[in-house]
């Protein structure tokens, strides 16, 4: 198990003369804690599998360092960084039996039978293997070929991290929670540093206790998913984490209020100095926007429709060209009704050129 610590690692496929926004992976530095449970987060060709291949040494990076524990490792083979690392197609051997499919990287390192057996009884019973352990690992369903897959990668106890490159995509859904579930307790029984690649936010923000985000080849906000959801520090955060995902609109704000489409909303915080000639939009989740019936003092908009997703209700509606989602908790709207919108100011935040500005408490 590791600490590990990426300083301005960044790779480009078109040579290191490139232009630095061409990279896939532009510069970032960050930490990771050892015992830590993370996931990388976006969209297909954000960079997060690029990342991770450069930290199990897959793919070298253009420029930085990585550091285990503060030796850095950054020249050495995959081998060399004592890397756990499960892929999106479970990888084992069909002719093996489950348990000897645990056993194999153990059986690689020369480690003592009586060991072995322990911890391939150990790893079985965490993935609700056990009564599998002595079938040939041909004809099992695909769950229980990626538990295998899983368990290989958790079963070395010295690993310096385990990484996992979208590994319940093969899974069918109604299996994914289980597998999800599971995964949370083997973090919490092993200690183990892992790291999850995914393009779905449930899956991160279900898994790890610290999700980072990234869009176009950067890191743009790493948090908890409470901090993720409730202060998005760039509007990419906001749109892409959440059912649905944060209202972003294009306003004109001054001191604590916020213009767009000649309404007015107040704000929570006051922005009495803007950046000049940047790009000034409001951001605010669907969840504390509420329609209400129409008053001079609110926002005016029109119903398009209303989405109804069980454990809550939003309506879309259109202000002018702008298009946004707020909550119904009453009665229900008719579709092309005219309603007023009621914004909770403390959930209303403003970016400037996408990105989160504090505001004055």
């Amino acid at each position: 198990m590791a600490r590990i610590d990426l300083v301005d690692l960044a790779k480009s496929y078109s040579g290191e003369a490139a232009d630095v926004d061409s990279y896939a992976l532009k510069p970032l530095s960050m930490t990771w804690r050892q015992g830590g449970a993370y996931a990388l987060l976006g969209p297909s060709g954000c960079g997060k599998t690029t990342l991770l291949n450069m930290i199990s040494g897959i793919v070298a990076p253009s420029r930085g360092k990585i550091l285990f524990d503060g030796v850095d490792i950054t020249a050495r083979s995959t081998q060399a960084r004592n890397i756990a690392q499960v892929f999106q197609f479970p990888v084992i051997y069909d002719t093996m039996t489950v348990a000897e499919n645990l056993a194999f990287p153990l059986k690689n390192r020369g480690v003592p039978r009586p060991q072995i057996d322990a911890r391939v009884a150990e790893i079985g019973r965490l993935l609700d293997l056990t009564p599998h352990l002595d079938r040939k690992a041909t004809r099992l369903t695909a769950d229980a070929k990626q538990k295998i897959s899983l368990g290989r990668g958790l079963v070395r106890s010295d690993v310096s991290a385990v990484l996992f490159d979208e590994p319940l995509t093969v899974i069918d859904p109604h299996l994914k929670w289980e597998l999800r579930s599971k995964l949370k307790a083997l973090h919490k029984a092993l200690d183990l540093t892992m790291i999850y690649v995914t393009h779905d936010q449930t899956e991160a923000l279900t898994f790890a206790d610290t999700v980072v985000v990234m869009h176009d080849g950067r890191v743009v906000q790493s948090g908890t998913p409470e901090e993720l959801f409730n202060r998005p520090a760039h509007t990419f955060v906001g749109y892409f984490i959440g059912s649905p995902g944060m209202n972003v609109l294009p306003a004109a704000v001054s001191g604590r209020e916020a213009r767009l489409d000649g309404g007015v909303i107040t704000l929570d915080r006051s922005y009495p100095a803007l950046p000049a000639g940047a790009t000034i939009e409001i951001g605010v989740r669907p969840e504390f926007v509420e329609v209400a019936a129409p008053r001079p003092d609110l926002l005016t908009a029109r119903i398009e429709r209303i989405d109804d997703l069980g454990r809550a209700r939003f309506a879309r509606l259109r202000i002018g060209e702008l298009r946004l989602a707020a909550r119904v908790s009453g009665a229900l709207p008719a579709d092309g009704d005219s309603v007023g919108l009621v914004f909770d100011p403390a959930h209303v935040h403003v970016y400037a050129d996408s990105r989160l500005v504090e505001g004055v408490a």
